[in-house]
């Protein structure tokens, strides 16, 4: 294979990803702003993953800092919810394979839960 075709077809491969993926659309706050994008895009930028799985957030504890992204990825085959208690933000339904990132911009401790699952519940702590 050419060394001019290479590149071509590594972008075209990276557009068929990246149209193949989706995530839900959160609600923005005024507490914090929330984006949809990839794990690894959020680890990238600084910030955690959870992931959702056997109907339990994994793990129920983690700490950031401000300005970190938190990614959710639900690895169940059925929806749940990333709802924080405060109503600063919330995943709505997220389907199986979907994420739900949401950045923090102020410290302090946020709780959520799944609002489909009321035994799931975890928390995010934010340091300044």
């Amino acid at each position: 294979m050419s060394k001019l075709r290479l590149p071509a077809l590594v972008a075209a491969a990276a557009l068929v990803i990246a149209a193949c993926s989706g995530s839900a659309s959160p609600t923005p706050s005024a507490a914090a702003a929330s984006t949809a994008a990839s794990p690894s895009a959020a680890a990238a930028g600084g910030g955690a993953s959870v992931d959702i799985k056997n109907t339990a957030f994994n793990p129920t504890t983690i700490t950031v800092k401000v300005g970190d992204k938190v990614t959710w990825t639900n690895s169940d085959g059925f929806a749940h919810t990333v709802t924080f208690d405060d109503n600063s933000a919330d995943s709505g339904n997220l389907d199986g394979g979907k994420t739900f990132d949401h950045q923090f911009t102020t410290a302090g401790t946020f709780a959520y839960h799944c609002k489909i699952h009321a035994n799931m519940k975890a928390t995010v702590t934010v340091t300044g």
